[in-house]
């Protein structure tokens, strides 16, 4: 034996990432697999280049596969292939693979929301759900909903097509699922059991709540895809409303855990990554 560490190389493709924890992710699921993982952060402003350009450069030098993340889970579509009819309905990808015969995708915010909403609510069911922003968080969090027993899910977002496009995919993939569309989200919160932010707005950068907080008087629970920080004033304004809050932090766990499997081929052990990611909040 030569000791060598087998190794893997990945990467993140977004905008305004530099807070993001998915480097450290799976580096650590790395250290605890034996594995030298390198993850590397590429925004496509500071490099000068081109979304599709840095997914095929990525590819040319051996990446093992790509976290996507806003605003580019819409636009990988048409660069991967995606044997999941529910992710090619839903029409977003957050992780790709390069695989011999070409990029392949996959959506762990799918099948990571639908952990964590289990790991804090159990099998309780979504009730009556506003989701506010319907871009590519938004469509994997809506057909997650979908999934775990939605039964009215009102789309809130500034840009009418996009919610309508959403409603229409939906309808397509879970007949009977009452679907309910709009601009303004307060209007849509009122009789809401669950009300969920997946818009940018309240993590760094981008400061502020999608709703205000008079709007969720009424509602049972909370979630904000945004985990940066996970402390947003979208979820404190929950809380001190008393609804049950499931952090964005938990997406970002669960969709990376995923990832991590379909990467690397492994699983990771949760409570032991968790513990690590908790005990090194504070590195970079």
């Amino acid at each position: 034996m030569s000791g060598r560490i087998a190794s893997l190389k990945l990467g993140l493709i977004g905008d305004n990432i530099g807070a993001s924890r998915s480097p450290r992710l799976h580096r650590l699921a790395g250290e605890q697999a034996g594995l030298d993982v390198t993850y590397d952060r590429l925004v496509p402003q500071e490099r000068g280049e081109d979304f599709g350009t840095i997914v095929a450069c990525a590819r040319a030098a051996g990446y093992r596969g790509l976290n996507i993340t806003y605003p580019y889970k819409e636009q990988v579509m048409a660069l991967v292939a995606v044997d999941d009819p529910v992710v090619a309905a839903m029409g977003a990808v957050n992780t790709v693979l390069f695989e011999a015969d070409g990029p392949r995708g996959f959506n762990t915010d799918f099948s990571g929301f639908i952990a964590a909403h289990g790991a804090v609510r159990g099998a309780a069911m979504p009730g009556p759900t506003l989701v506010i922003g319907t871009g590519g968080v938004g469509r994997a969090i809506a057909f997650a909903l979908a999934r775990i027993g939605a039964v009215d899910l009102r789309l809130a977002d500034r840009d009418s097509a996009k919610a309508a496009k959403l409603a229409e995919d939906l309808a397509a993939r879970f007949p009977g699922l009452a679907l309910s569309t709009g601009a303004d989200a307060e209007a849509m919160a009122h009789g809401a059991d669950g009300v969920v932010n997946c818009t940018p707005v309240g993590m760094v950068g981008y400061p502020g709540t999608p709703l205000a907080a008079d709007a969720m008087k009424g509602a049972v629970w909370a979630f904000d895809a945004v985990y940066t920080p996970a402390d947003t004033q979208f979820l404190c304004d929950a809380a001190r409303l008393g609804l049950v809050t499931i952090s964005g932090w938990e997406l970002f766990f669960f969709q990376g855990l995923h990832a991590w499997r379909l990467f690397s081929g492994r699983d990771a052990d949760p409570r032991a990554l968790r513990a690590a990611l908790q005990t090194e909040a504070d590195l970079p």
